[in-house]
């Protein structure tokens, strides 16, 4: 069983990066993890940060790499197939039942909110983060391991 989900990493190359809600421009980077043991899995391609999750999670790469295995998920991927959380519907109570899904969902989940935590501490995802839009970016220094993050759709 899989986590996934997405956050937004700001940056200052505005060639790669869109704004979003918070007026920062940044990029939708999409993380999935073992459910069990908190280990990155899959690190979807940067996008723009102002795409939706169900977008994100089809053009970043992600979903591809998931394939079918079963993959919890917060409530902003409706109708992607993945495990989301029960909406109580307009005036009507939630069962137990899913109420008491609700709750274990949630402590699953809390586990790729503390990965992102770990990672945005990361001086790896501050430093590869370009001043400015340039015709052309150079990696991190001695870290070619954030090229990826640096990729043009």
């Amino acid at each position: 069983m899989l986590n996934a989900d997405d956050t937004l990493v700001p940056t200052r190359d505005h060639s790669i990066a869109e704004q979003f809600k918070n007026h920062r421009y940044s990029t939708n980077h999409q993380v999935v993890i073992g459910a069990d043991t908190r280990l990155v899995v899959v690190v979807g391609r940067p996008l723009p940060g102002n795409r939706n999750d169900c977008k994100a999670w089809e053009e970043s790469g992600a979903k591809a790499a998931v394939g079918k295995t079963v993959t919890i998920v917060d409530g902003g991927h409706p109708g992607t197939g993945l495990v989301m959380p029960h909406r109580r519907r307009k005036g009507k109570d939630l069962p137990d039942w899913k109420h008491a899904h609700n709750k274990s969902h949630k402590q699953v989940r809390t586990g790729v909110e503390h990965v992102f935590a770990r990672m945005k501490t990361w001086k790896l995802l501050r430093d590869c983060r370009p001043f400015k839009a340039t015709a052309s970016t150079t990696p991190c220094p001695r870290s070619p391991a954030c090229d990826h993050l640096l990729d043009r759709p």
